[in-house]
């Protein structure tokens, strides 16, 4: 006999048929849904994700081509003339958020317009020097308008833009 403050164990008998009464668990439908559930939300956040990675990469970039645009600001103030590459100012090995070397044009050194970067008029968009990011794809062209060039991050009118490409309108 038991004692008062022992409990005896239940025992459930089998249901008709022989089999024993449902035992609490999730069946396979129910699985399959809540992982379908997880997929979609999965579906949903990635992009999200990915779009605020990019955001956080071209603020990072605007950053430091403000950064080197100080320098090479700082330099021609010492020197009375602009830096002819990077190196000159420390920032040869600086790299864009996407791995590769921001990039630097002199355009006091350069005969015509052939080198700068221009707007969708073909007008050259600095007077100065160009200094950008090739962006996201690691690609650029001369005008802001080719599609290479629309992720690019760009320093335009002499430093008072400082953007993405595609949102630089003269």
């Amino acid at each position: 006999m038991p004692k008062p403050h022992q409990t005896v164990p239940s025992f459930s008998p089998p249901a008709a048929g022989g089999r024993r009464a449902r035992t609490r668990g999730f069946t396979t439908i129910e699985l399959m849904l809540g992982i379908a559930i997880i997929g979609i939300l999965i579906a949903i956040a990635a992009p999200a994700y990915q779009n605020y990675q990019d955001r956080v990469r071209t603020f990072k970039a605007v950053a430091d081509i403000k950064s080197i645009e100080a320098l090479v600001l700082t330099y021609r103030a010492e020197e009375r003339s602009l830096p002819a590459s990077l190196a000159q100012v420390g920032a040869a090995a600086m790299r864009d958020p996407w791995g590769n070397p921001y990039q630097y044009t002199n355009l006091e050194d350069v005969n015509g317009n052939g080198a700068a970067r221009k707007n969708k008029n073909l007008v050259p968009i600095n007077s100065d020097f160009d200094l950008w990011s090739n962006g996201k794809d690691g690609a650029s062209h001369s005008p802001l308008t080719a599609q290479a060039s629309r992720d690019d991050i760009v320093r335009a009118n002499d430093g008072r833009f400082v953007g993405l490409a595609s949102d630089y309108d003269p």
